[in-house]
């Protein structure tokens, strides 16, 4: 059971097409609904709903999906709101109303016993349309995610080219179960959900995109790879250590305080033999850079990018067995409360998912939002760059006071750009 507290939220914005405004509102929501109704067929487990099943003797506790034709299905919503595009992107910070995109708006896992464990908002805004999903995460993670995205997209613009239910799709989802060898039916060690449900509550932050060039980022890779007299530090490996150190800085820590730098990892190619990519599920972990605030400073770019280097290096296929094995042994419900210390920077997602695409009637998105779920101080969330080409956007939700520490920060300022898609 994958349990992070929050579904996932993402939407993307697109300008609205120029065309008679009912009619292309009422076919753009028709086919939105056909090919979603189609990319189910494909993504059943999303019309589903988590059931509990428990027994006080034998003592078991089990939660599974129930994809009967009991089930109402997946959840579609239209809503207006009287505002533009750049009402939205412009401001220096991610306006809260972003929250309001999506359905699934501080909902946890278990909600999915009876809420929808897919949820699609469309937003139609005076000049653009914003497309909410809120998908449940104990279904699946950002791999299954952008899986299904793109599939739907693909979907719809394949309509009129044949029937329905016949359009090829480039990445059918495997839904078999990937388990280790002689997995017996995980039964959690509860007898009530109030047991392990924590219904996390974010304090206030700010929430800002930083945009990274192709140029930026190659200058980040080679500096921290001459410091560490090596060539395999990769890209993204160097960006998180910058980050790391960045909010470090910004947190102004004690010089003994521990700190750590924690990434979402994929283990579809870390297993042996590798899990297909198209794998429906949750296979990601996390692995962890960790230090000192002092040490972490003291020392340059390099130190901190290979202390990621390794961490995502040495985690393996024994690594992972190991890690399952363990929680098999004390099943334990992820809290992020309990997990993440106000030291900590945690970078998710991944600038490899194709984010930009999709396409809808309305050409590229002009923008990626996330909502609120899985967001605390701390929380960096790493998208493709508009642009594509290799740059990356991060999203960084920080205490309203190290954001503006870390805007002050020279070493920091002069690896970013500024990136407005309306611009």
């Amino acid at each position: 059971m994958m349990s992070s507290p929050n579904v996932e939220l993402i939407s993307e914005c697109f300008i609205k097409p120029q065309h008679p405004i009912e009619e292309s509102k009422q076919n753009l929501l028709d086919n939105l609904k056909r090919s979603l109704s189609v990319a189910l067929i494909h993504f059943y487990p999303l019309f589903g709903r988590l059931v509990t099943q428990k027994t006080h003797d034998p003592h078991s506790y089990v939660v599974f999906v129930d994809c009967s034709s009991n089930s109402p299905g997946a959840r579609f919503i239209y809503a207006t709101l009287d505002m533009t595009i750049s009402d939205i992107l412009s401001p220096i910070d991610t306006p809260f109303i972003v929250q309001s995109l999506f359905d699934h708006h501080k909902a946890v896992n278990h909600d999915g016993h009876t809420m929808p464990l897919l949820s699609i908002q469309v937003t139609e805004l005076l000049d653009g349309v914003f497309i909410g999903c809120s998908m449940n995460h104990s279904i699946g993670d950002g791999t299954s995610y952008w899986n299904f995205f793109n599939t739907w997209s693909e979907i719809f613009q394949s309509q009129g080219h044949g029937h329905d239910h016949d359009v090829p799709i480039s990445h059918h989802p495997i839904h078999d179960r990937w388990v280790p060898e002689s997995c017996p039916l995980i039964n959690l060690p509860f007898k009530h959900h109030d047991e392990f449900i924590s219904r996390f509550e974010a304090p206030k932050l700010r929430e800002r995109m930083f945009h990274f060039t192709v140029e930026s980022i190659a200058k980040l890779k080679a500096k921290a790879n001459r410091e560490s007299n090596t060539t395999i530090i990769s890209s993204f490996q160097s960006l998180s250590a910058f980050i790391w150190r960045s909010i470090t800085r910004a947190r102004g820590l004690s010089h003994d305080q521990a700190t750590s730098c924690i990434l979402t990892i994929n283990n579809r190619t870390r297993m042996q033999p590798p899990v297909a990519k198209d794998y429906f599920g949750n296979l990601i972990e996390t692995v962890s850079g960790k230090s000192t605030a002092g040490e972490l400073l003291d020392h340059d770019l390099g130190w901190a990018a290979m202390k990621m280097h390794l961490a995502v290096a040495n985690h393996n296929h024994t690594v992972v067995q190991q890690s399952f094995n363990e929680w098999l042994q004390s099943p334990v419900v992820f809290q992020a409360s309990r997990t993440y210390d106000p030291y900590t920077v945690m970078i998710s997602s991944s600038p490899r998912f194709d984010m930009y695409g999709n396409e809808f009637g309305m050409g590229k998105a002009v923008a990626v939002l996330s909502g609120y779920a899985n967001k605390f101080n701390g929380k960096v969330t790493s998208y493709p760059g508009h642009e594509g080409g290799g740059s990356i956007d991060l999203e960084v939700c920080l205490l309203p006071h190290i954001m503006s520490a870390l805007e002050l920060d020279d070493e920091f300022i002069s690896a970013i750009s500024v990136s407005n898609p309306l611009c």
